[in-house]
């Protein structure tokens, strides 16, 4: 009787163990999905200069804070990192060893590294800011800035009295040299007698080194003083100055009040919402994003009292045009500083020309390194 009862005894504890067995392979494959869940993202955001910046870095952390707003998904960040194949490629793999499935870079010198990163993590999604190369869970995204550009040019040859407007540069990339063209273009659509002075800093973020480049310019006579820099130390150069400012990637009004007319600005969170929820339903592909100033993507910002009298008419006029497709910015005809045409009457440079634009236009001063 007791061998009857330890045979049963024996069978109810490998039953019981089974079952246990059974329960624990449940809850590890229910574990599992979760993690594989397309909602349970982490979006890791890789900066090149601190958020602090004011313009190019704030503005995209401005996305992501409103990302995590709208859809409740976690994100971490990491400042000023250098645009270092290596370096890019430590950051992220520092990100997915800590839970990281989505990852977005903002500056165009962390192509090579996320690119090497994508194809070692197929499972990964990447979104690289300005860049051109792709993959099938890499996808590049960028605007049309140079519509805003434009008509930026319009409010600072309107403004300009010595016909001499300043342009503090970064590098000479696609990417700098097409805004330079299109607020130029944006100039002599009002004012063909004014020139556009270029100064080249070879930097995203160094307040004082383009800030002195600013003053340089303002010293050849310069009186109104634009940028493409993540800081507002061209700006606070011209107000010193009791000249006139055009901003960037943000509203920076407060940062030179005296000064500042009006900038191009980015507004990055409604499409990091659209690319996050396309990943959330499945429908996420890689792509080559350009977005238009209709989008919503980037804009003008309100002009300021420091505007010349009609500029608001005549940048509304020339914004309407832009949006309907009667404007397209870089339509012909267009000369080089040489005096080429490069794009001849009635042609418009294509998509593919404008990302690889190397040439400054008629009324631009300054030289591209190449």
């Amino acid at each position: 009787m007791k061998k009857i009862a330890s045979l049963f005894l024996v069978l109810i504890l490998a039953f019981g163990t089974l079952l246990t067995g059974c329960q624990s392979s449940s809850n590890q494959t229910k574990s599992t999905d979760k993690s594989s869940d397309s909602k349970k993202l982490k979006i890791g955001f890789l900066y090149v200069g601190p958020v602090g910046d004011g313009g190019w870095t704030y503005s995209h952390d401005a996305g992501r804070k409103y990302l995590e707003k709208e859809l409740g998904v976690t994100t971490i960040y990491k400042e000023s990192v250098k645009e270092d194949t290596a370096e890019v490629q430590k950051v992220i793999e520092d990100m997915i060893n800590q839970g990281v499935n989505v990852v977005i870079g903002t500056s165009f010198g962390f192509m090579d590294g996320m690119e090497k990163a994508a194809k070692k993590h197929p499972d990964v999604k990447f979104m690289h800011c300005s860049g051109y190369k792709t993959a099938e869970n890499m996808s590049t995204y960028f605007g049309r800035m140079y519509e805003a550009r434009y008509l930026s040019g319009i409010v600072a040859g309107m403004k300009t009295k010595t016909n001499k407007i300043g342009f503090v540069a970064a590098y000479e990339i696609p990417e700098v040299i097409g805004g330079i063209d299109s607020f130029a273009l944006g100039v002599q659509s009002v004012n063909p007698n004014a020139v556009v002075k270029v100064a080249w800093t070879h930097t995203w973020y160094d307040p004082a080194k383009e800030k002195e480049a600013a003053k340089a310019l303002l010293d050849q006579g310069a009186d109104v003083i634009t940028q493409h820099q993540d800081t507002a130390g061209p700006q606070q150069a011209a107000e010193e100055r009791g000249a006139f400012s055009i901003g960037y990637n943000t509203d920076m009004r407060d940062k030179a009040p005296k000064a500042y007319m009006t900038a191009p600005v980015w507004n990055w969170g409604p499409y990091y919402v659209k690319q996050i929820k396309a990943i959330q339903d499945g429908t996420w592909k890689s792509e080559s994003y350009f977005g238009e100033m209709k989008d919503g993507i980037f804009d003008l910002a309100e002009l300021t009292a420091n505007a010349p009298e009609g500029a608001k008419e005549a940048v509304e006029k020339a914004k309407a045009d832009i949006l309907s497709g009667k404007n397209k910015v870089f339509q012909g005809e267009i000369k080089d500083q040489t005096g080429a045409v490069k794009v001849p009457a009635g042609q418009v440079m294509t998509d593919k020309e404008i990302l690889n634009i190397d040439w400054l236009v008629q009324g631009v001063e300054g030289q591209i390194k190449k």
